[in-house]
């Protein structure tokens, strides 16, 4: 698959999707996807700068949902137009998608939205790039259903699919490895979502917790059973961050993370993937 004028698959080198939760303001957002762009550059790893103009499944209603729609998408279009990176941004309504597609690079579904069949149709039809996150409720092979709606909507070759966790409950997600592999017979790139997977829903009563400490083992690991691209969330100062900062992973280390899953990605993917044969003989 062809994404923002790089090729991405099993066959090619690990991208990366980046940026804090939301656009909290236009100087953070510039900055950050500065930091980003300068160590993606120095690493060799295609890089998509991604924050939210909005996000809308707060655990709580008083919790900073974003800037909005309008003063979001100009923060992205300032960020893609003075840094020549390309962008993504979540969509949460089919108005969302027109409005959206008209600045960003690649569109993105949120998982608790993911068989939400109008939303994903709007998407898919946009022309647009479009990441479908999994939803927590359902299981991996799940999303050959999701990914037939998109494609039969005009996204198909325009669709990857991210892992995110699975709920069982008690404020707790669960990352199977093996989900990655069953999400590969879609036919579509796929990306582990590395902080989301962290993220403990709610845990803090009117907010969600976060364990981002094992933000590097769930990466590590999902790297290690091959995937074409990482989702991370990151903020210069996550305990200060207005969304998902329990969950972020702390700009400053992120250059030592990706180091050590680029080389890890690079001796994957030279292997080979054996799954691959028995998976599609069976």
């Amino acid at each position: 698959m062809r994404l923002c004028g790089f090729e991405v698959g099993l066959d090619r080198p690990l991208f990366l999707i980046a940026g804090p939760c939301v656009a909290e303001s236009r100087q953070l957002a510039l900055d950050t996807a500065a930091t980003l762009k300068d160590i993606c550059a120095r690493l060799g790893v295609p890089f998509i700068f991604k924050a939210s103009f909005d996000k809308a499944n707060r655990s709580s209603g008083k919790s900073f949902r974003g800037p909005g729609r309008d003063a979001g998408l100009a923060i992205l279009a300032e960020v893609r137009e003075t840094l020549g990176v390309p962008v993504l941004t979540d969509v949460h309504t089919p108005d969302d998608v027109q409005a959206a597609a008209q600045v960003v690079d690649v569109l993105q579904t949120p998982a608790f939205l993911c068989r939400q069949t109008d939303l994903i149709e709007a998407a898919a039809a946009s022309g647009k790039p479009v990441n479908i996150k999994k939803g927590q409720f359902l299981a991996p092979d799940d999303m050959a259903q999701v990914v037939a709606k998109a494609n039969a909507a005009g996204g198909e070759g325009r669709v990857m699919v991210c892992e995110r966790g699975v709920s069982f409950g008690y404020h707790n997600l669960v990352v199977d490895m093996r989900g990655l592999a069953v999400m590969r017979q879609t036919g579509c790139p796929v990306v582990f979502d590395a902080t989301h997977s962290v993220q403990l829903p709610g845990g803090q009563g009117d907010r969600s917790g976060g364990q981002r400490e094992f933000v590097p083992v769930l990466a590590r690991a999902a790297v290690a059973a091959g995937v074409a691209g990482l989702f991370m969330e990151t903020h210069p100062d996550p305990a200060r961050a207005l969304s998902d900062g329990p969950n972020a992973w702390p700009l400053d280390r992120m250059e030592n993370l990706l180091q050590t899953l680029v080389s890890l990605d690079r001796t994957v993917k030279a292997a080979g993937f054996a799954e691959q044969a028995l998976m599609q003989s069976t």
